[in-house]
C-alpha cells in the first residue's frame, strides 16, 4: 500500500466526518470555505450528488469523475472544477489522494473527538518526544 503524501502538519488536522466508509479526510476551516485533504480506498462509486462550488487536484492516485454529462479520468496532478449546484459523481479503483477546496463553509464537520482507547481525553497524556514543542513543555497555545 501507498504512503500517504500528506506531511505531519496536514494529518494533524481535525479529521472531518465523512459519511462514505474508506473515505478519511482532515479539515482546514475558513470562515466561509473549507479545504479538505482526502484518502480515498479503492471504494467504487460515489453517488451522484451535488452541493456549492468545489475544485480539486489529484495528488496521487486516479479517480473517474462525472461532472454533468461529462466523464473523464483525472490522474496525479490533474484538477477538476464542479460548479455550484451541478450533479457529479465518482468511481475509484485504487487509493487516492486529492486535496478539494468548497466553496461551502459547511460542507463537513469537524468530527467529534472522544476519548483514546485508554480513556483519557486526548491531549492530556504524557506528551513525547512526538508532540508539539508547547505540549512537550507543558505549555498550550490560545
Amino acid at each position: 500500500m501507498a504512503r500517504s503524501p500528506f506531511p505531519r502538519i496536514v494529518t494533524a488536522l481535525p479529521r472531518a466526518d465523512i459519511a462514505f466508509k474508506g473515505v478519511k479526510g482532515w479539515l482546514s476551516q475558513a470562515q466561509d470555505h473549507q479545504v479538505v485533504f482526502m484518502e480515498i480506498a479503492p471504494i467504487g462509486v460515489v453517488a451522484p450528488h451535488a452541493h456549492g462550488a468545489q475544485w480539486g487536484i489529484v495528488v496521487e492516485g486516479e479517480m473517474e469523475l462525472t461532472i454533468g454529462d461529462r466523464t473523464r479520468v483525472y490522474g496525479k496532478g490533474d484538477s477538476y472544477f464542479i460548479p455550484a449546484g451541478t450533479v457529479h459523481q465518482a468511481r475509484f479503483n485504487t487509493r487516492t489522494f486529492v486535496i478539494d477546496f468548497f466553496a461551502d463553509r459547511d460542507r463537513y464537520e469537524a468530527k467529534r473527538v472522544g476519548r483514546n482507547r485508554r480513556g483519557a481525553d486526548p491531549g492530556t497524556e504524557r506528551a513525547g518526544k512526538g508532540a508539539p514543542a508547547a505540549r512537550r513543555r507543558g505549555t498550550r497555545r490560545a
